[in-house]
């Protein structure tokens, strides 16, 4: 019994405090599905009206509260009618919405139009260079280029690269779901114990990789193979999988990712 009155005391305690962030978190939700709709116009004649109702009722003005009162039924009635629309589109995305998803579940979906664009150029024999970038500022590289801040895709990448267009010979700049610029050029590697088999693009990728902390991806035009630098390191030769899978963990697209140095193979990092 003693842990019993223990748990009742406890919950007690906490009660009020689950009251409060349940509300919060209900009125949050339905502050950002009408934030998003016309229905804001509604919320806020219906706080209004709420503001009149108070107003009337704190300083007891009878003859305005026997009007809200004569008029509110009304009011709910015209509210539902003149907007009908947004009311029906409201729960329609409460139904299609989560509402226990706090962010946005496909936040890094970006990286697969990437990885799509690059096998497609890759069977083609045709070269790409994509940079990811993180922290570090690039901006006097992205200048060298044409900026374009689109939202990204892989046709927009397959138009860029798989054309002979003044932009497929630089690099492309990304940042989340955006095209930043296209046809930009990078810093050479002053590295010269890699292949001199390599051409300007991975040359390009790694030396970009050993000033900033940015992920070029490179799809080579020779061999339409696909390899990534970062870290002032070029993993050559890699299957799309071993790519997203490097993706993923640097640019912390999941939480949880095992390293992937211990299944990529050892000749395939060229310090």
């Amino acid at each position: 019994m003693v842990g019993f009155d223990r748990l009742i005391h406890i919950y007690d305690f906490i009660r009020p405090v689950l009251d409060i962030a349940i509300m919060t978190f209900i009125l949050y939700k339905a502050y950002d599905f009408i934030s998003k709709t016309n229905g804001v116009q509604m919320f806020k004649a219906l706080v209004i009206v709420a503001i009149a109702f108070g107003v009337a009722i704190l300083l007891d003005l009878t003859t305005l509260l026997w009007l809200l009162n004569l008029i509110a039924p009304g009011l709910v009635i015209a509210f539902a009618l003149i907007f009908q629309p947004e009311i029906r589109k409201l729960f329609i995305r409460i139904g299609q919405n989560g509402w226990f998803a706090f962010g946005n579940r496909s936040k890094h979906t970006y990286v697969d139009a990437v990885l799509i664009a690059a096998d497609m150029l890759s069977k083609q024999r045709r070269g790409m260079l994509a940079v990811f970038m993180r922290n570090t500022q690039l901006e006097n590289y992205i200048q060298t280029g044409t900026r374009l801040n689109a939202d990204l895709s892989s046709s927009l990448l397959m138009t860029i690269f798989g054309k002979d267009t003044s932009l497929h010979d630089g690099a492309c700049f990304i940042k989340g779901g955006k095209l930043i610029a296209a046809g930009c050029f990078l810093p050479t590697s002053e590295n010269y114990t890699i292949k001199k088999t390599f051409g300007t693009r991975h040359r390009a990728a790694l030396g970009l990789s050993e000033v900033s902390d940015a992920v070029v991806l490179v799809v080579s035009e020779e061999t339409g193979a696909l390899s990534l630098a970062y870290d002032a390191k070029l993993n050559y030769d890699l299957s799309l999988t071993e790519v997203r899978k490097i993706l993923e963990r640097v640019l912390e697209i999941t939480s949880e990712e095992k390293v992937l140095e211990d299944t990529v193979d050892e000749q395939k990092i060229i310090n």
